[in-house]
């Protein structure tokens, strides 16, 4: 699967959804024009009518699309009747969600996103809402929670994160302000045909009033049928999509096959009105194929299972009902034994993963890599009292007159208290693996981004001091400050920091290049001959052609160049995020060339390949067929 070419699809779509709308609106504004004209309203009245209609439905459309730019995916999860999975859940099933969504994020290279159950629906269900991966939301029920096996819900949620990496997710939140929009009308004509009935009147007003209000109902949803008609079109191919991406990151297809199987025989419907989200389930109970927005259950089986027969379905349901009997009462009696009973973070995962599968994918990388972090620091970063203890304790130097500068530092600007918990981190983890740390960071993203802005200003402002307290920068502090950097910046405007770019790439070469060479020099920063080489073939894809030799630039080898790489590199970024996406791919190819040029990557390649893809808004996944990781080892912040 090409991520920037369903990237690009998906700005197609989106565009495409906007002329349908424009469509939508002219005919459902023309219908009712020749309904006034034909009952004998006039020119004025009719050009006052469609006046009127257009700038309903646009109006409320914008309503709503603010309401979702301001919300984003929380918002929808919240009106769900979703409750946001804290940090550390009693309930095992919770657990195994989140490990099982942690695992999934790292694996796939997108911060990892808030996680959300709706606990009163029994249905098997699951829905991924945000305009861009850094303002992403998943939503899982409680139905699916007690009826899938671990296999089966990786898979439903790697079919959410296929949404994610698709592009989808913004496509999404446009329908819903679009559909809003146009069922304004109907709801407007409902209520005053409502109103009319209770005052039981039948003068000219009133008569006049229902007459309206039939009419409104009538184009209203007959617009409303023409609008869901357009999303089941731009949705329904968008299913089989996410699919096959579950199975190419899960390497288990008969997870996702499994879950598609127990929907089958279960139901996927969920208590609230989900008329406005049903383009963005896992599954939908609609009937009528014009308006469905996601292919058959069983056609779906098929693709995945060629074999199937519908046979097999038969007393899985009465398995199925045993199953979420039983879990209901095992979370009834002793939720809380088990959680005191609690395994270190995504261990399950790896047992899992060995026996379900021998390869080594990424997907198991990530579950080991989550599965390593110490116990008591895992805790710590999904909590919201310890998060800022564990994004201090990854910068403090191992030099002590450095370190001691710091804690100091954190004691003036965040108090006493906080200083000694950062240090007490410290003493319990002295040298933390050098593969784990970005891991760790992330595994804080969804608590970090809920902190009001002046704890964001204060904690960018003091994580600056600790970078800098020795006059340099190395690149792990540089890549731990520009990724939190990032996600408390485009947490304040998901919307607009995920809009795609438009500049080519052939204006921003000499950006490009130093991009390139910062990666070579810190890959080889003792072998000035390897950096050339690895930065010539880095060259060589993004230009087509290879060129003879490639420098590193005097600016980053001097003295001054290890003092400034890092203002510089920012604001690189910074101009190649605007770049199309067609021409981001070419980019991440020769970054991809650069770091494995020699067959080995070292820790420092690997946190700069995922600064620049987060910095780009282009996830990048743990491992990669083109790089070859190596042992962890070397040296660490400061």
């Amino acid at each position: 699967m090409n991520f920037f070419r369903q990237q690009d699809q998906a700005q197609r779509r989106t565009r495409l959804l906007l002329v349908l709308f424009v469509v939508a609106v002219l005919v459902i504004v023309g219908s009712l024009g020749l309904i006034v004209w034909a009952i004998g309203g006039g020119a004025e009245a009719t050009a006052w009518t469609m006046g009127l209609t257009a700038g309903l439905i646009v109006l409320a459309s914008l309503y709503r699309a603010w309401r979702l730019r301001e919300g984003g995916g929380r918002l929808i999860a919240l009106e769900m009747g979703g409750v946001r999975l804290e940090g550390h859940p009693a309930d095992p099933q919770q657990r195994l969600l989140r490990n099982v969504v942690e695992e999934m994020a790292i694996a796939s290279g997108v911060p990892v996103p808030e996680i959300y159950v709706l606990e009163q629906d029994l249905g098997i269900n699951a829905f991924a809402a945000g305009f861009a991966p850094h303002d992403a939301v998943i939503a899982v029920t409680r139905g699916a929670l007690d009826s899938l096996e671990r296999s089966e819900l990786k898979g439903v949620v790697a079919h959410e994160f296929g949404h994610i990496l698709n592009g989808d997710m913004r496509l999404n939140m446009r329908l819903i302000g679009v559909l809003y929009g146009i069922e304004v009308l109907a709801l407007l004509g409902q209520g005053g045909l409502t109103r009319r009935r209770r005052r039981h009147q039948g003068d000219g007003a009133e008569t006049g009033i229902g007459v309206l209000s039939v009419t409104l109902i009538v184009v209203g949803y007959a617009g409303l049928a023409l609008a869901r008609w357009i999303r089941a079109g731009i949705s329904r191919q968008r299913e089989y999509l996410a699919d096959a991406h579950a199975v190419q990151f899960t390497r288990e297809p008969d997870g996702l096959t499994g879950a598609l199987k127990k929907v089958a025989t279960r139901y996927a419907g969920l208590n609230g009105n989900t008329e406005e989200i049903s383009h963005m389930l896992f599954a939908s109970d609609a009937i009528g194929q014009i308006f469905e927005t996601h292919p058959p259950l069983l056609d779906r089986v098929r693709i995945l299972q060629p074999q199937f027969d519908p046979e097999e379905l038969k007393g899985l349901r009465e398995r199925l009902n045993a199953r979420v009997r039983k879990r209901a009462r095992e979370r009834a009696v002793d939720g809380m034994q088990r959680e005191r009973e609690g395994r270190l973070p995504g261990a399950e995962a790896v047992g899992d993963a060995l026996g379900g599968h021998p390869a080594l994918t990424h997907f198991l990388g990530a579950g080991m890599l989550l599965a390593a972090i110490p116990g008591p620091l895992a805790w710590a970063a999904r909590s919201e009292a310890r998060v800022i203890d564990v994004v201090l304790y990854l910068l403090l130097s191992r030099e002590t007159e450095a370190r001691e500068r710091q804690l100091a530092m954190i004691g003036e600007a965040l108090g006493r208290e906080r200083q000694e918990a950062v240090r007490r981190l410290r003493d319990a983890e002295p040298v933390l693996r050098e593969d784990l740390r970005l891991p760790l960071l992330e595994l804080g993203f969804p608590t970090l981004r809920r902190l009001d802005p002046d704890q964001r200003t204060r904690l960018r402002k003091l994580v600056d001091r600790l970078i800098h307290v020795d006059g340099q920068v190395v690149v792990f502090e540089y890549a731990l400050g520009h990724l939190l950097d990032r996600q408390l910046r485009d947490v304040q405007d998901p919307a607009g920091a995920s809009r795609p770019g438009h500049a080519s790439l052939d204006a921003y070469q000499e950006n490009a290049h130093y991009l390139l060479a910062v990666l070579a020099h810190h890959g080889h920063p003792d072998d000035p001959a390897a950096a050339s080489a690895a930065l010539t073939a880095g060259i060589g894809v993004l230009t087509g052609t290879l060129p003879l030799a490639a420098e590193i630039p005097e600016a980053l080898t001097g003295v001054a160049g290890a003092r400034a790489w890092a203002s510089v590199l920012d604001r690189v970024l910074e101009q190649l995020d605007a770049l199309r996406m067609r021409d981001k791919d070419r980019l991440i190819r020769a970054m991809v060339a650069t770091a494995g040029h020699g067959g080995q990557v070292v820790a420092a390649e690997v946190e700069l390949l995922r600064v620049m893809a987060a910095s780009l808004h282009v996830p990048l996944p743990l491992a990669l067929d083109e790089v070859v990781a190596t042992p962890p080892g070397g040296e660490g912040a400061g």
